[in-house]
């Protein structure tokens, strides 16, 4: 027997990607723990990824070929060979293939962030097929396009320096469960001083944690911001030389602010006047007085109708006071452009010959029940889903439901588990966990490029996606050379190696090492060169007017919400946000027994006045719904959420459910004002109390 240590990375949906280190004895991974000499992983890893050789040994997990014997959503299945399922499936995709490939339609997100295991093989075996394409919307393109009219690409903040800030803004976010490692130097910036401010409608476990907590509702972000941006300009709060020298459109901006007064703010989020002003001067003022001021930006800001345009009007507040000059300082809302990432070289768009069509993933529960149409093209006959489970995470889940159960569909389901997905599938394909193949990951958290290593053989008959989709490649009968590259030859194509970012990367030696950080400045836009069409940061966006969108920061109000929808908010008063569960990661880790004990059952937390006016008491089971459906969840009466306001942490296994729902069964497939992104916390619901 032998005990070796292997190099790997965390490949979930996550920004601390962390560095791991696996112990593996006589081909049996014994533990994983984090790297202690990866800076950003500092040894620490959080519950979920700590016990992740449960995850790989899990007792249910996939080992073999399946074909669907039951109805589909039974999860009724039979043990095949692997022949058996390729043949099956080369065979359905060329029948369909050969009357509109557009009629196949790839569904896929970050179950892995590898950028060998999501979209690397898999990209081109659907453009050689000339399927659909998928527009991977479902998380982070709102901000992500909103973010980039402003600074001109997803870079920021570098993790590494925001302990050396003096103020703090986390905003949209709840990194105690979604970004450990930043939680870990926001920590360390308060115990050297620094003041913390959590902007969130839910007082998360972050927020009970910070100095201060802004308890806007949802969807009004944008107008804080506007309104920070009124104080900030009319008492002067400014650094005119950087505004000068590295800003673009601050004379239009001056105008627009002075539109959102502190009182009009104030009634549109649903807070004090006086918080509106008091967070203005404190970031203004301490960024005068020449100290950091950062801001942490996450993802539950975008999730709204004017998502885009909420990260836009927060992403101008550091040019205004100057905070960029600072290492400290600034904004992060993802770091993935920093990356020059070769998604071409690995994906190959090249190999798709004709145009195809774009299907958006938000969206699906629609688009599988569409007929062929001239407007939208052919009825999706397959679907091929790897990396996800939008059965249970895409929104308006009854209609995602009953487009699976069409048994006409022809479905095959990649996976680890029989998630509620894979009840639906025709074919199963057992798939490797990331102790049991080769990748290589950026990140969006941090600087570091990063390599994972297979620790041990694939258990039973799973495989990586990369050999999937080569065996179906040969089953299809493609035989362009790309397909016969190997993981290691993908992987060694990943980064631009011309970038002066990455100009010292070499595959053989990042795997070695596990991680290597990129070329990058401490402080990136200290003396602007902002990544915009003019070289600043573009407060005035001439390309959004051109895309047809104000050129301006605005606020958008909420598809739903009682001020912007009376007539709804008198049928459904109150907004409901579903962010994530410390212990789950999406849906990902939800079948792990010890995580999902650690949550007990699906609850739904309710402010005390709210509860009265519905007769709601403490542990009672409430029913949920809305024109678009119901779930179930025990009632937590508690005043982490905020007048108006509920909020049911997500995102369960339906199947693992008392009444096999989730909190998707009542959100909906309105898309965000830009990026097409979804609309997960604009929503308006109803809770009454289950009678037994």
């Amino acid at each position: 027997m032998t005990t070796t240590t292997v190099r790997a990375t965390c490949p979930h949906d996550c920004p601390d990607t962390c560095a791991l280190l696996v112990t593996v004895k006589d081909g049996v991974a014994l533990e994983v723990k984090g790297d202690p000499d990866h800076p950003p992983t500092g040894g620490v890893l959080c519950t979920k990824v700590a016990r992740y050789t449960e995850r790989t040994y899990h007792p249910d997990r996939l080992l073999h070929p399946l074909r669907r014997v039951g109805r589909k959503g039974e999860g009724k299945f039979e043990r095949i060979s692997w022949d058996e399922a390729l043949d099956t499936i080369a065979a359905r995709l060329k029948e369909i293939a050969a009357r509109d490939p557009q009629a196949i339609l790839p569904y896929s997100y970050c179950g892995t962030m590898g950028l060998l295991q999501g979209e690397a093989m898999s990209g081109r075996f659907f453009h050689t097929l000339g399927a659909s394409l998928l527009d991977r919307t479902i998380c982070a393109t709102a901000g992500a396009t909103g973010y980039k009219y402003t600074i001109g690409a997803s870079i920021g903040t570098d993790l590494e320096q925001f302990q050396d800030a003096k103020l703090i803004l986390i905003w949209g976010g709840n990194p105690i469960a979604s970004n450990l490692h930043f939680w870990t130097r926001a920590q360390e910036a308060k115990r050297r001083g620094a003041r913390l401010i959590a902007i969130d409608p839910y007082r998360s476990l972050t927020a009970e944690k910070c100095h201060q907590h802004i308890a806007l509702m949802p969807g009004t972000d944008a107008a804080l911001a506007l309104g920070m941006m009124h104080v900030l300009i009319e008492e002067n709060l400014l650094d005119h030389d950087y505004i000068a020298r590295h800003t673009l459109g601050f004379e239009e901006l001056k105008t627009r602010t002075a539109e959102y007064p502190p009182a009009r703010v104030a009634a549109i989020c649903g807070i004090t006047e006086a918080e509106v002003v008091e967070l203005a001067r404190e970031y203004g003022q301490t960024a005068r007085r020449g100290e950091a001021v950062a801001i942490r930006l996450n993802y539950g800001v975008q999730r709204v109708h004017g998502g885009g345009m909420s990260v836009r009007a927060i992403a101008c507040l550091p040019a205004l006071v100057g905070a960029w000059r600072h290492a400290a300082g600034g904004a992060q809302l993802s770091t993935s452009g920093s990356f020059p990432s070769n998604k071409i070289a690995l994906q190959r768009p090249d190999l798709l010959k004709h145009p195809a069509r774009t299907i958006n993933m938000v969206t699906i529960g629609d688009d599988l029940l569409r007929e062929s149409s001239p407007q939208f093209g052919p009825k999706i006959e397959a679907v091929v889903v790897y990396n996800s489970n939008p059965v249970a995470v895409a929104p308006e889940s009854d209609k995602v439901m009953r487009g699976f159960a069409r048994e006409d569909l022809f479905t095959v389901v990649l996976e680890h588990f029989q998630t509620d997905t894979a009840d639906y599938a025709d074919i199963v394909l057992p798939a490797t966990t990331q102790l049991e193949h080769l990748d290589t990951h950026t990140a969006y958290g941090h600087l570091y490029m990063m390599a994972n290593n297979p620790a041990i053989a694939p258990l039973g008959e799973a495989k990586p996606n990369t050999e999937i989709f080569r065996l179906l490649a040969a089953r299809m009968g493609f035989d362009d050379p790309c397909f016969a590259e190997t993981d290691d030859e993908l992987a060694a194509q990943a980064f631009d190696k011309k970038d002066v970012r990455a100009v010292h990367f070499d595959w053989e030696s990042l795997k070695a090492k596990g991680w290597q950080k990129l070329n990058m400045p401490a402080a990136p836009f200290a003396e602007g060169g902002f990544p915009t069409p003019s070289g600043k940061c573009e407060f005035y966006s001439a390309q959004m007017r051109a895309d047809g969108f104000d050129p301006l920061p605005a606020y958008l109000p909420p598809h739903e919400s009682v001020a912007s929808n009376p007539a709804l908010g008198a049928k459904y008063p109150l907004s409901m946000i579903s962010p994530p569960q410390r212990n789950f990661l999406n849906s990902t880790f939800v079948n792990v027994a010890s995580l999902r004990a650690a949550e007990g059952e699906p609850h739904l937390d309710i402010h005390p006045s709210d509860a009265a006016a519905r007769g709601i008491a403490h542990d009672d089971m409430v029913r949920i719904f809305n024109d678009r459906g119901s779930f179930t969840a025990k009632a937590r009466v508690t005043d982490k959420a905020r007048r108006g306001l509920v909020v049911g942490l997500s995102v369960w296994w339906k199947k693992l459910t008392a009444d096999r729902k989730n909190a998707n069964e009542v959100t909906s497939q309105n898309l965000t004002d830009m990026g097409r992104g979804p609309t997960f916390y604009d929503a308006l619901v109803e809770v009454e109390k289950l009678v037994a």
